[in-house]
């Protein structure tokens, strides 16, 4: 008899447990430690990379600054963590991190591991560089055959390359490094006769080699690469911060609410601005996701709105000079679209 209350006991204290692991959130943890651990690449211009001085900036780190302001209405509370392709998920899954916000595309496989996409911040593609120099009169990608090809393990990027060439019928000699510095490198020193990636990777590179004017990025887009944040599986609330700042970054865009006027803006007559700053009386939007209600606020004035993070890191007004092509407003003819704050 003694046993089997015991065995009861047990049995009961395993489901506290379980109950105890399973409401435990990330959002607590996260507010319990006073900072957001945020996953980034090891060193890509205008997405990702530190300066001399160990600061970190690019388009990837504004939208983890965002997340950290929605969550304390401070962008500064936040630690980057660099990370290969090949670390990268295992360090999400691990706990070692809080989120992924690190050029990362958004597939089935990946989806269906444990991991979640919470949208995508950068519609981008797979694309070729080449020293024109090296290998003068090539104007596309279906004139490689034969050739060398850098690229960087545990990416869709050597997927693709695969796929591509058997599909054109052609030949090529993959080279393959674990680390971005080291592919880097060993193109730069002419070690292959390619460089494959996302095409933005591709510009942000070029600005790397030792003789940027010599290399163009050929015109063949040969994959789907949507880039987005990644959580962990399971935690709903955790997933919709991310989402939602995404989606306020955009709508803040949309309604035309800057870093510069957004504290003027608060003040605002109009319904649906009031709503989305959090100004409308007897609004719950922001605690509904655990965070406060002036939630899309702390974010712009952390960061500005999604065409300042574009256009500061990677757009007119970075070196980079990407285009917002289909990564525009979906008035405007692109792809982005957020959904409604209401």
């Amino acid at each position: 008899m003694k046993n089997l209350v015991l065995k009861g006991t047990l049995a009961v204290s395993a489901l506290v447990l379980l109950a105890t692991a399973a409401s435990a959130s990330t959002l607590d943890d996260v507010k319990k430690k006073g900072f957001l651990q945020c996953g980034v690449n090891t060193g890509l211009a205008g997405f990702g990379a530190p300066n001399d001085k160990g600061e970190w900036s690019g388009f990837d780190v504004d939208y983890c600054r965002a997340v950290a302001a929605a969550i304390f209405g401070d962008g500064t509370k936040v630690k980057f963590t660099p990370l290969s392709a090949k670390d990268r998920l295992p360090a999400l899954q691990s706990g070692e991190i809080d989120v992924l916000i690190r050029n990362t595309t958004w597939t089935l496989s990946r989806d269906t591991q444990g991991f979640d996409f919470t949208g995508v911040n950068y519609f981008d593609g797979q694309g070729f560089m080449i020293n024109s120099k090296k290998l003068s009169g090539i104007n596309s990608a279906l004139q490689l055959s034969g050739a060398s090809v850098c690229v960087q393990a545990g990416t869709t990027t050597e997927l693709n390359l695969a796929d591509y060439f058997k599909a054109n019928k052609m030949e090529y000699n993959p080279v393959v490094f674990e680390k971005l510095e080291e592919v880097n490198a060993a193109y730069d020193s002419g070690r292959c006769d390619v460089y494959t990636t996302d095409q933005s990777g591709l510009y942000s590179i070029r600005l790397t080699l030792s003789a940027p004017d010599d290399h163009v990025v050929l015109p063949e887009i040969i994959s789907k690469e949507p880039l987005g944040p990644v959580v962990r599986q399971g935690d709903d609330q955790w997933a919709d911060i991310i989402r939602w700042t995404h989606f306020a970054l955009l709508t803040a865009e949309e309604l035309g609410i800057t870093k510069a006027n957004v504290e003027e803006l608060t003040k605002s007559d109009s319904p649906e601005i009031k709503r989305v700053l959090g100004q409308e009386a007897n609004t719950k939007l922001g605690t509904d996701l655990g965070l406060t209600n002036d939630w899309v606020v702390n974010i712009v004035k952390a960061v500005g709105n999604y065409g300042e993070v574009f256009e500061t890191n990677i757009g007119s007004g970075s070196k980079l000079k990407i285009a917002r092509g289909i990564n525009a407003q979906w008035s405007k003819g692109g792809l982005q679209y957020a959904m409604p704050i209401r």
